[in-house]
């Protein structure tokens, strides 16, 4: 069994700013936490932060004790609606590791946590240090204590703090590694081996994004599209054949195949499904350090989306417009990266697409009789508008997603400002220009931000569509 804790970038500064107000001592908050609980993993994702007020503490610089006061109101919620608890705590001394005081405090708080819920569903605890790293343990019902493997923050930055990182010299003596590591380091590098990397949609901005993901040394990809390799498909996905037009290959199996006969370290899933057909692919999506959104349409993106926010997972949708005549002219060529984070902004709040094509979508695919009846007097306008789209175009956005998320992920971010102000990435080929646009910038989706890190929920992420799978 593995153990996943999870932050979105909010409540992370919301907890950092609290446990660290400058004077030196310890202090408190407890989060209410969602759950995810998977085949082999338990996820515990922050969804509620409740900051313990400092006079109603005893501090010291290495000892807190408190009124758990606060606390009374969410152990109903816990017993109402299955969540967890995490108590998590500063060291302003930096100690990075649990003391035998942290363990007697645990023990008392979780044997009142547990009496009063009827669930034997494990709870949390967690310390922050002052650079913002966070490390932490599940404790069960009966006060075991067992490390996190991960704990991970998706904000601005994209921070995960791996309870083992593991030794990569044996593995990098052939050279394969040896210019990335030269550009981003030992830790990037070594960080970006045990990342778990989900691409939805194989096809234009989909290929170059897992070629350069594989290539960059991603421990596991899993790669989702549910269409077969077409003639038109040939002059855009990178290492695709003729053979597989004839053979009607899936595009993620024919990737998967193409990446294995690489025979680098990489392993590689396909999912040939659309993801409204497969629960299987959306839990694995779950289980993902990073998203990457390659698909045209709404319903796909805010699918997407809704993953990323109820399970706390940085998303980078990648889109790009390219409008022609027909006869050799180019009317313009534009393209974006979006970078989502939970519960901030979300594509809908961008005005990414709007609600009316969303609700269109979805009629064409639960009833497209009715679609097309609608289609006919009408009421339904600008769908299923294909584009053209070449290779160039598409591999130029898709490497500035791929830098943009090694920025996010590296210890001190390589471009000048900050990863907040690379939110959206927009290029206009045409008009030679790219236009960057600040996280601060966006409405956030107050909606969505309700959803922000529940995980599991009945319907699935509020969809009953998915509820049949």
């Amino acid at each position: 069994m593995t153990y996943e804790l999870r932050f979105p970038g909010k409540f992370h500064e919301q907890l950092r700013q609290h446990l660290f107000p400058g004077d030196g001592l310890e202090a408190v908050a407890v989060v209410l936490c969602g759950r995810h609980e998977g085949e082999g993993c338990s996820i515990l994702l922050a969804h509620q932060v409740v900051l313990i007020p400092y006079e109603e503490c005893d501090r010291t610089p290495d000892r807190i004790t408190w009124s758990t006061k606060r606390v009374l109101p969410l152990l109903e919620e816990v017993e109402k609606r299955k969540f967890a608890l995490l108590k998590i705590h500063s060291h302003p001394g930096g100690y990075n590791r649990f003391s035998h005081i942290d363990d007697a405090s645990d023990d008392e708080f979780f044997s009142t946590v547990y009496s009063w819920s009827e669930t034997d569903q494990v709870h949390g605890s967690a310390i922050m240090l002052p650079d913002g790293k966070v490390f932490g343990r599940i404790v069960t019902h009966d006060l075991q204590k067992i490390p996190f493997d991960t704990v991970s923050m998706a904000g601005d930055q994209i921070r995960i703090w791996r309870s083992t990182n593991g030794s990569s010299a044996e593995a990098d003596r052939d050279g394969f590694s040896l210019r990335n590591r030269q550009v981003f380091g030992e830790a990037t590098h070594a960080l970006v081996k045990t990342l778990r990397v989900g691409v939805v949609g194989c096809s234009g901005t989909g290929s170059p994004t897992i070629e350069q993901l594989f290539r960059l040394g991603v421990g596991e990809l899993v790669l989702v599209d549910p269409k077969p390799v077409e003639d038109k498909n040939l002059n855009r996905i990178i290492q695709s054949r003729k053979e597989d037009v004839r053979q009607r290959m899936n595009k993620s199996d024919m990737l998967k195949a193409a990446i294995e006969g690489v025979e680098l370290a990489t392993r590689v899933y396909s999912y040939p499904v659309s993801l409204f057909d497969s629960k299987e692919a959306l839990l694995h999506l779950i289980r993902c350090d990073v998203l990457f959104g390659c698909v045209d349409s709404a319903e796909g993106r805010h699918l997407l989306g809704l993953l990323a926010n109820f399970y706390l997972i940085p998303y980078f949708d990648l889109g790009v417009q390219l409008n022609a005549d027909g006869k050799g002219g180019i009317d313009s060529i534009s393209a974006v990266v979006h970078y989502i984070q939970p519960g901030m902004s979300s594509l809908l709040s961008r005005n990414a697409y709007s609600a009316e094509l969303l609700e269109a979508e979805g009629l064409a695919r639960r009833s497209p009789e009715e679609y097309q009846e609608r289609l006919k007097v009408g009421y339904i306008r600008n769908t299923n508008v294909e584009r053209p789209a070449v290779l160039p175009v598409n591999m130029l956005i898709s490497s500035m997603s791929v830098i943009d998320s090694l920025n996010r992920l590296h210890d001190t971010p390589f471009k000048e400002d900050s990863p907040g102000d690379y939110a959206r990435m927009l290029m206009d080929y045409a008009a030679n220009c790219i236009e960057n646009r600040a996280e601060k910038k966006f409405p956030v989706d107050e909606l969505a931000s309700r959803f922000t890190g529940r995980g599991d929920y009945k319907p699935f992420l509020r969809m009953p569509d998915l509820d049949r799978l």
